[in-house]
């Protein structure tokens, strides 16, 4: 059940030297992890909280939620929560500039204990231990996260805790990915598991899958495929930490391809975690970002107003 082997661009980084109070191994994490954000955008990490019990645990209890009949998942599909909680079925996702909707269908998870206006979570009763183990990654990804965002911040000059505040109780979400078996006689023109496109948030923490498919845009165009590596997580720039940074940090293209036609009649699981700021977090560049060499590529906003415009895009909201 492992997604993430390194590819040659991408660097393989051990989270406990920034971890480890030793100020050299610090250091070095830091440049190193601010250079594969600056060039490729992706980065392989080990020693990042997630046990693989806990790993296949959860596998096998989201697994068991998607075997299940149509009707008893789209008793969990609530229209009005625009695809942040619970199900979201087959055909209501495209990437951003596409037609035609990706070929999967997934279940969304966010803040145990929601603050004002974000929605609470709704957990499928007939799957025993769904809640349990959905949050436990949840909270083990998030602080992850946390601690990845102080190196980020470091390595943008920053204070350490600059990005604490504007990710306590944020907007996270842990998804659930089932593709599908396909009918390689039916599959719509163009219709891929997931087109290419960038992650809206700041960043995504991504474990190991059930099958191949994950492949990454190279900056000299050529597609590369991501295969396993079972003690590592991919790590990611987002699209809001690409506008926060002026594309400082790269929010880089990825996609989930098709699988050759004699493995079309499987299913393919994944779970990313995407880091999500509050709400109201300012995505203005970074006044350290914008120079004469690297004017100001996005207009102002907020991260709600943000995350607002990409729902509509990919057809999960009204506008």
């Amino acid at each position: 059940m492992s997604e993430i082997a390194l590819l040659d661009e991408i660097p393989s980084l051990d989270l406990s030297d920034f971890t480890s109070g030793n100020p050299e191994r610090k250091a070095k994490f830091v440049q190193d992890l601010g250079s594969a954000f600056n060039t490729i955008g992706f980065v392989a990490i080990s020693n990042h909280g997630l046990t693989e019990d806990i790993r296949v645990k959860l596998y096998e209890t989201v697994q068991a939620f998607f075997k299940q009949p149509d009707e008893v998942k789209y008793k969990y599909e609530f229209l009005q929560l625009n695809g942040q909680r619970g199900y979201v079925s087959k055909g209501r996702e495209k990437a951003k500039g596409f037609k035609v909707a990706d070929l999967k269908e997934f279940y969304h998870v966010g803040q145990p204990t929601p603050e004002g206006e974000m929605p609470s979570n709704v957990f499928p009763g007939e799957v025993p231990n769904f809640e349990e183990y959905t949050t436990l990654v949840f909270n083990t990804f998030e602080n992850t996260g946390k601690t990845l965002l102080r190196a980020i911040a470091l390595y943008l000059d920053l204070d350490e805790d600059y990005f604490e505040d504007k990710v306590r109780n944020g907007d996270s979400i842990l998804r659930a990915l089932h593709y599908f078996p396909l009918d390689p006689e039916t599959v719509p023109e163009g219709a891929v598991r997931a087109a290419a496109h960038g992650d809206i948030n700041l960043i995504t923490l991504l474990m190991g899958a059930s099958a191949e498919g994950l492949e990454v845009l190279r900056r000299d165009g050529a597609w590369i495929a991501a295969t396993p590596s079972p003690d590592q997580i991919i790590i990611n720039v987002g699209d809001m930490l690409d506008r926060l940074t002026n594309h400082k940090l790269k929010s880089t293209i990825h996609r989930v391809v098709n699988p050759p036609r004699e493995k079309m009649n499987t299913s393919r699981y994944s779970i990313p975690f995407f880091m999500h700021p509050r709400a109201e977090m300012n995505l203005t560049c970074l006044s350290s970002c914008v120079t004469a060499e690297h004017p100001k590529l996005y207009v102002d906003m907020t991260a709600g107003e943000f995350l607002n415009e990409r729902l509509i895009e990919l057809g999960l909201k009204k506008a």
